[in-house]
C-alpha cells in the first residue's frame, strides 16, 4: 500500500470512529455507501479482440450499461446463434480482464456477450449492489439472450447466482464460478475488519441493507441460491484466496450437490486464478 493510500485509510478510519461515537445509524449509512462504491475504475485500453465486437448499450435505472457482442463468424445473419455465453466480472474489475476467453468461446460455437457492471469499466453509475448487478444480468438476458452459459468471477458470481434463481433454466445451462463471492456476510466481515469499524454499528449496518433491498445480508448468498439453481456448475477456487474465503466454499461442498464440480487450486489467489492457463483449459473443457 502506497503512503498516500495509508494516509487516506487512516483518515477514513478516524472519520468512522468519530461518526460512530455520535450516531451508530449515521455511521452505518455512510459505511454502507462506502461498501457499495468502487474506489477505482478499470478503464484500461480495450484489448485488440474488442475491435471485432459490436458495441451494445442500454439504460437501467438511468444508468448507461455498456457491453460488447462477438457473433459466431459462420452463422447466417438471419439465424439465431446455437448458444450464447455471458462473461461477468468482479468488484472494481471489468470484462476487459477476461479477453483470453473470448476467442476460445467463439471457436466452441458461442456468441459471446460481455458487459461492464454499473459503476465499473465503461458503464455509468457510481455505486453497485448485488440487487443492481443481478438486475443488470436479467436485463442483458432479456434484451440479448437467451444465454446458455455464464462465466463469472468474484462479485459477478454472486450476482449471476441470484439472477439464475429468477430465470427459467435447466441442467442444459452451464455456470462457471471463478473465486465467487460466496457469502455477503463474509464480505461485510472483511470490510469491517479492514476499516476497523466499531462492531456496535453492525446491527445498524444490517438494517441499512434491509432498507436498501428489502432482504437481509444472509439472503445474498450463493450457498442459499444453489438450492434453486439447476445449471451444471464448475466452481474454481484457490486455497489462498484472501478476498473470498475458501472456507465458505467448503460449506457448499458439504451439501453434495451432484451438478457442481469443484476445482480447488493452490497459490493462484483471487485474481491470478482466471489468468492461469491450466484453469482456462479446465473452464473451456467444461463449456
Amino acid at each position: 500500500m502506497k503512503f498516500s493510500q495509508r494516509l487516506a485509510l487512516r483518515y477514513i478510519r478516524a472519520k468512522f470512529t468519530l461518526l460512530s461515537s455520535i450516531s451508530k445509524k449515521k455511521a452505518a449509512e455512510k459505511a454502507f455507501e462506502l461498501f457499495c462504491t468502487p474506489q477505482r475504475r478499470n478503464k484500461k485500453a480495450l484489448p485488440k479482440i474488442f475491435e471485432e465486437a459490436e458495441s451494445l448499450h442500454f439504460k437501467l435505472n438511468g444508468i448507461t450499461i455498456n457491453g460488447w457482442r462477438w457473433p459466431q463468424p459462420t452463422k447466417p445473419v438471419d439465424q439465431p446463434p446455437a448458444k450464447r455465453a455471458l462473461i461477468l466480472h468482479g468488484f472494481e474489475s471489468s470484462v476487459t480482464n477476461f479477453d483470453r476467453y473470448i476467442r476460445p468461446l467463439i471457436k466452441k460455437g458461442y456468441e459471446v456477450l460481455a458487459f461492464d457492471a454499473p459503476a465499473h469499466g465503461r458503464s455509468g453509475g457510481k455505486k453497485i449492489t448485488a440487487p443492481l448487478y443481478k438486475e443488470t444480468i436479467l436485463q442483458v438476458c432479456k434484451r440479448y439472450g437467451p444465454v446458455h452459459s455464464f462465466m463469472a468471477h468474484s462479485f459477478g458470481g454472486l450476482a449471476v447466482s441470484l439472477a439464475l434463481e429468477e430465470m427459467s433454466h435447466t441442467n442444459d445451462h452451464k455456470l462457471v464460478l471463478m473465486a465467487p463471492a460466496t457469502e455477503t456476510t463474509s464480505a461485510i466481515d472483511s470490510f469491517f475488519s479492514f476499516l476497523k469499524l466499531d462492531p456496535a454499528i453492525r446491527p445498524e449496518f444490517d438494517k441499512v441493507i434491509i432498507r436498501a433491498g428489502g432482504l437481509s445480508a444472509d439472503y445474498y448468498s450463493i450457498r442459499r441460491a444453489m438450492k434453486h439453481i439447476r445449471a451444471k456448475v464448475l466452481w474454481v477456487h484457490d486455497e489462498e484466496d484472501d478476498t473470498t474465503p475458501v472456507s465458505d466454499v467448503f460449506t457448499v461442498q458439504k451439501e453434495n450437490y451432484p451438478y457442481i464440480e469443484f476445482v480447488i487450486t493452490k497459490g493462484l489467489g483471487h485474481r491470478r486464478i482466471y489468468r492461469d492457463n491450466k484453469v482456462t483449459k479446465v473452464i473451456m473443457d467444461f463449456l
